[in-house]
């Protein structure tokens, strides 16, 4: 089951918390696109350790793969596929990922 969130709130709450909620966030995010998309070894713990050991150089692949598994979810279920996968990227590259963050769970919302 995929659970809608509030990109608001997540942003609020990943600011008030000092990041510690964005971790939340990302692994549940994680979590909720590899569901949607069918693809069980698409996971939010896998994904933030690996981010932990490279030092956050993964973020960078995460953020492209988001976009990849996004658009396959949406190509299964008949919806016009969007392929961000390459705007996620560069919003990651640039150091705006909590923009990335908050792009793919409207995604996730939509398909929930």
């Amino acid at each position: 089951m995929v659970n809608q969130r509030s990109v608001a709130t997540a942003i609020i709450l990943s600011v008030l918390t000092c990041g510690i909620y964005g971790i939340y966030w990302f692994i549940v995010l994680t979590d909720d696109i590899g569901r949607l998309s069918r693809d069980s070894s698409f996971t939010g713990g896998k994904h933030f350790l690996l981010t932990l050991i490279t030092c956050g150089i993964w973020s960078l692949v995460w953020a492209y793969q988001v976009g990849k598994q996004l658009a396959e979810a949406q190509k299964q279920r008949g919806v016009y596929d969007t392929d961000n996968s390459v705007l996620y990227l560069v919003l990651a590259i640039f150091g705006f990922g909590i923009i990335v963050y908050a792009l793919a769970q409207l995604e996730v919302n939509k398909l929930a």
